[in-house]
């Protein structure tokens, strides 16, 4: 998918799996929201290892649901809310079999502009508007999927030289502003609500 080096989560195994595996990139995404970065990034790599050194979306779209609860709940857990999260992870990979062939790159393969692509992106479970615009913005920024109109589908997300999201880390530095970016913002939108 990628030849350039991924930084992510600070596992080079699990940053090698994101930048090779598209399904991987997909399912960190859905994982990421109410634990950090680097864990919902490195969760695919857990399911890999958990399910025997591969990450199969058809295998986890079939699993029974408690079997696959269970991969997902073992110490440590693949997310702070792991029963939920197994199942939204079920729902995304059951629609990547049925309609893209089982690998999340026909997701974005043949997408003739940015907009349709987030419209794809918005049909996934869990996806809602912020989340397919940093997801659209990651493919952009670091994995060159720019279809006309990618970085305004993006938002704010997609603007150069940005540091609000995963999609603009690649480096410990980057990763620290992004963090303080966030916080900002968090502080911002807390002295708002107060007003």
């Amino acid at each position: 998918m990628s030849d350039a080096t991924f930084y992510l989560t600070g596992d080079p195994a699990a940053d090698d799996l994101l930048a090779s595996d598209p399904n991987a990139l997909l399912l960190g995404m859905v994982l990421d929201q109410q634990v950090s970065m680097e864990k919902a990034f490195s969760g695919p790599a857990v399911i890999a290892e958990r399910m025997g050194g591969h990450l199969d979306v058809a295998a986890i779209a079939a699993a029974d649901p408690e079997v696959f609860a269970e991969i997902c709940s073992r110490t440590p857990a693949v997310h702070r809310f792991p029963g939920a999260m197994a199942g939204r992870l079920q729902a995304v990979c059951r629609q990547l079999v049925e309609q893209y062939d089982a690998d999340a790159s026909h997701l974005w393969a043949d997408a003739s502009t940015g907009a349709e692509l987030k419209k794809r992106l918005l049909a996934l479970p869990g996806f809602g508007q912020q989340k397919a615009s940093i997801f659209l913005a990651l493919l952009g920024k670091q994995f060159g999927v720019t279809p006309p109109g990618w970085d305004t589908a993006a938002g704010a997300y997609g603007e150069a030289g940005a540091h609000r999201s995963v999609a603009d880390i690649t480096d410990p530095e980057s990763l620290k502003l992004v963090r303080e970016s966030k916080r900002a913002a968090k502080a911002a939108a807390k002295s708002a609500a107060e007003k």
